[in-house]
């Protein structure tokens, strides 16, 4: 929807109806003068003629008042719709950026620390920096692109569920074990596959941060109504992991298709996320 700096004929289209009813208001007012002023003239006359002008001045005022209700919930619906749109861009940014720069550290850290005794292993560290900076250039540019641009892009993949395995070594070479399972054959729509792969990626991201050397479970149950994600870590963290960024991210994208979900930590340690995504809903809002 267009904001108001894009309607440059808006303030015409409001004065439209005025101007619609001013035009037979001045019409009667010349009658009506002439009524006075001409002998034939009586109070008849004059009489109807002032109700015609009192008629049309309320008419007038009727749309002018729709008009300006029109005009505010317009204005207050593309308020609500660039709120949206920002949060959703800071939904994806913390997830590009919290995520590849966790793995960058951590695989600096590891680089740092063996490079001396075992060089080999601290190669293989920096090959992972240089594949996650990469990364997040990549997804940093195409967002940016679309901030920056007026004109509609063409369409560009977005990350879904053949994407995970990518997300899993990653994990794995910043020292954590993931076995990831795949199981299903249903097609789940791209934005559902996105909101799985952002689930997946702050999770495995929470691991490596909090967790790391961790064992991690991720199972994706692809079904013909709904995508099940389950996520679980035996990792040992300091206390219970805050409501932050991260984890409300991930509610407010399963929200968005009236989904299910869930974070806690496990009773025999390590933490847990469960997810249901249905496949038939869209984006709410």
């Amino acid at each position: 929807m267009p904001g108001p700096e894009q309607c440059p004929d808006q303030p015409l289209r409001r004065s439209a109806p005025a101007v619609v009813t001013a035009l037979p208001t001045v019409a009667i007012g010349l009658f009506l003068g002439e009524a006075v002023l001409t002998p034939t003239g009586n109070v008849a006359d004059i009489a109807g003629l002032v109700g015609a002008v009192w008629l049309l001045a309320g008419g007038a005022w009727g749309l002018g008042a729709h008009f300006r209700q029109r005009d505010a919930f317009a204005e207050r619906e593309i308020r609500r719709v660039r709120a949206e749109e920002r949060l959703r861009i800071a939904r994806e940014m913390h997830d590009i950026v919290s995520h590849n720069l966790s793995l960058i550290a951590v695989q600096a850290g590891v680089a740092n620390h063996i490079a001396e005794q075992r060089p080999a292993e601290a190669r293989e560290a920096l090959r992972g920096i240089e594949e996650a900076s990469r990364s997040a250039l990549l997804e940093m540019r195409g967002m940016l692109g679309v901030l920056r641009s007026a004109e509609p892009l063409p369409h560009e993949p977005v990350p879904g569920l053949a994407a995970l395995r990518e997300l899993a070594d990653r994990a794995i070479a910043a020292g954590v074990s993931v076995d990831l399972e795949i199981t299903g054959a249903g097609h789940p729509p791209a934005g559902v596959q996105l909101a799985v792969y952002r689930i997946v990626q702050e999770s495995l991201t929470n691991v490596v941060e909090h967790a790391a050397p961790a064992r991690c479970t991720v199972r994706v149950d692809v079904g013909a109504d709904a995508v099940g994600v389950h996520v679980v870590d035996d990792g040992t963290r300091a206390g219970r992991p805050g409501d932050g960024h991260g984890l409300a991210g991930m509610r407010e994208r399963v929200k968005m298709y009236d989904g299910e979900f869930t974070a806690e930590p496990r009773p025999g340690g390590g933490f847990g996320v469960t997810a249901r995504l249905p496949c038939g809903k869209g984006e709410r809002g």
